[in-house]
């Protein structure tokens, strides 16, 4: 029945909206902790202004891919900028980041770009809402366990979360994607993998200190590891939408499970 309600809300949103046309832009942003520049696509509703604060959600990338991914390959997610009246930020996270600080190498710093570089770059130079109630954050794969990693551990600046088909337990893929090469190996530094997977960080939220909104299709390689999320989330009493269908690990599937994401942010942004 919720479900029903949430996709008949967002088609009538659609339709109500469809007129719109937000304003894409790449930006150029500077990380002192790891001396470069990185590109984010910065998405601004229509109606923006300088008489307005906007709330901010960060849509994270996943493995393989860059800022400009959303854009590229799921058509029409700008359109939910102006949908819900929202800033979309696209960062780039580097090809394969999982967007934490390496352990093993002092020059990896994503969790510190994303976290206390690129927020503080967006609320100097757009309208935003410079308070966690205005903060979402969410992405694919990589950017899903991206964006509950950096969620959970600074709650103080985001106040809502979520994942698409995220890679929310890394130890079953000591050899996928390169992780290896940003926390060493699991069989030298066990450690290391145990203090940075999502999984494990749930002893840090308390019930109701965040919005939760998980997402994964039921044919997806990270389908088991997101179900063992939802039931230690549940055992802990921990509130969350959890959401499963048919799909796999594709752009169709994130394409349309964005949208709801995006609603999800809308509705905590607009809560009392």
């Amino acid at each position: 029945m919720i479900k029903q309600l949430l996709f008949s809300v967002l088609i009538s949103a659609s339709m109500l909206h469809q007129a719109y046309a937000a304003k894409v832009d790449t930006v150029n942003t500077y990380s002192a902790a790891m001396k470069k520049n990185i590109k984010a696509v910065v998405i601004t509703p229509d109606s923006y202004n300088k008489d307005k604060k906007y709330p901010v959600v960060y849509l994270l990338h996943g493995a393989g891919d860059n800022y400009s991914g959303w854009i590229k390959k799921a058509p029409g997610v700008e359109a939910t900028a102006d949908q819900y009246q929202q800033i979309i930020v696209c960062p780039d996270g580097n090809v394969t980041s999982w967007y934490f600080d390496s352990p093993v190498n002092k020059a990896w710093k994503y969790e510190t770009y994303v976290t206390k570089e690129l927020v503080p770059f967006i609320d100097e130079h757009y309208q935003t809402i410079k308070d966690r109630k205005g903060r979402g954050i969410t992405g694919l794969s990589m950017g899903g366990h991206g964006a509950l990693y950096l969620a959970f551990r600074h709650q103080d600046i985001f106040g809502a979360a979520g994942s698409m088909s995220g890679g929310v337990d890394i130890r079953p893929f000591p050899k996928n994607w390169k992780i290896e090469e940003k926390l060493g190996s699991y069989a030298e530094y066990p450690e290391n993998w145990e203090k940075n997977t999502v999984i494990n960080q749930l002893h840090l939220l308390t019930p109701n200190s965040l919005a939760l909104i998980i997402d994964c299709g039921t044919e997806d390689f990270f389908y088991k590891v997101n179900m063992n999320l939802h039931e230690k989330l549940a055992e802990r009493n921990i509130a969350h939408d959890f959401i499963t269908r048919p799909g796999g690990h594709t752009w169709p599937y994130w394409a349309n499970a964005v949208k709801y994401q995006m609603l999800y942010m809308s509705i905590f942004f607009n809560k009392e």
